[in-house]
């Protein structure tokens, strides 16, 4: 969420310096199944382009025509929309559409979040009617209890009898690589393309830098001898990509006084038993939640073979891993695809 939210705030920015008004549209709540959940959102701009999404691309085109009377009074509405007589996805949406302003004042204080990596909570307050005007609006609080209303003209009343719908944000998803090889350039890509911010450890010797890995967050030269992990929080993963066996080995050891929930390493299946087998004795008191969290060969088995495949296969096994889904066919699910 947090990948789409910058990128509506960094538009924005850009379209209030062109003295275009913005408005933001955003999901509330939901009845019955729907193609994203709530918490979903969509900046419109005064000369009616958009980014960010809604649904998978048939409900935005409404959405900016319903929007079109807030960039003329101002006043924030509920819409709905029932999707299923037009989509056939069984559900109605409620989307908030209120004016929206980027004031130094947020850019400071939501800049400073995204360094700190730290979340913070959106609340947005609302009615469950269709085509309803009144004092709605969304207020965000960060980690210093600072709170700012995205619109000038909604204020918070005490003992309300609005709907709210409350989000945590969390921090971008980390990927940390260790390699240099082209299929670590191809992970990389593919994962800042998710959002995810990754960050690059190349060996020693290795001169690649930023411009060899498009949006990376950093590249910098390292060993296992002396690296020093930071911030490797439940939102973290590691995948390690040498194509040595010896430095993936003094990696792994280096990474046991830490606690990540995904450290994936490329290699054969024969290189499994062996690692485990040298981390005993190189780590005697490993514990067990650690081993767990190694996944070598990494990647889901999804038949792939070129490295944009392999990466495919270890972003997929991350997401199952991190949000503890076992990897299935969605045409075996009955019921709710999310839970």
């Amino acid at each position: 969420m947090i990948h789409e939210l910058k990128e509506i705030i960094n538009q924005a920015v850009i379209n209030q310096t062109k003295e275009l008004k913005n408005v933001l549209a955003t999901v509330v709540y939901l009845e019955g199944s729907s193609y994203r959940k709530p918490g979903v959102r969509m900046l419109i701009s005064e000369d009616l382009s958009s980014i960010g999404s809604v649904s998978g691309g048939c409900v935005e085109k409404e959405i900016i025509h319903r929007a079109k009377s807030v960039f003329i009074d101002n006043k924030p509405k509920i819409i709905t929309y029932d999707g299923r007589y037009k989509l056939g996805c069984e559900g109605v949406i409620y989307v908030l559409i209120e004016p929206f302003f980027i004031t130094n004042n947020f850019t400071n204080h939501f800049s400073n979040a995204l360094l700190k990596r730290e979340k913070f909570k959106i609340e947005s307050h609302f009615i469950k009617e269709n085509e309803a005007f009144g004092n709605f609006g969304s207020v965000v609080t960060f980690e210093n209890n600072k709170q700012i209303e995205f619109s000038k003209t909604f204020t918070i009343k005490k003992n309300s009898k609005l709907e709210l719908f409350a989000q945590i944000i969390e921090p971008s998803f980390k990927l940390i690589i260790i390699g240099s090889e082209h299929d670590a350039v191809k992970l990389c890509q593919i994962s800042c393309n998710l959002g995810w911010e990754v960050d690059v450890i190349t060996p020693l010797k290795d001169s690649k830098g930023i411009k060899y890995f498009p949006g990376v967050n950093s590249v910098t030269n390292n060993s296992p001898e002396t690296i020093q992990f930071s911030n490797i929080e439940d939102n973290t993963a590691l995948v390690i990509m040498n194509h040595n066996y010896v430095q993936d080995l003094k990696y792994v050891i280096k990474l046991a006084e830490y606690k990540p929930k995904y450290i994936g390493i490329i290699g054969a299946p024969q290189r499994r038993e062996q690692l485990f087998n040298e981390l005993f004795e190189f780590v005697p008191d490993i514990c067990e939640n650690f081993l767990e969290s190694i996944y070598t060969p990494a990647g889901l088995h999804i038949g792939a073979e070129t490295p944009e495949e392999i990466a495919i296969s270890i972003v997929a096994e991350i997401l199952s891993v991190i949000r503890k889904k076992e990897p299935f066919s969605l045409r075996n699910l009955t019921g709710k695809i999310y839970n």
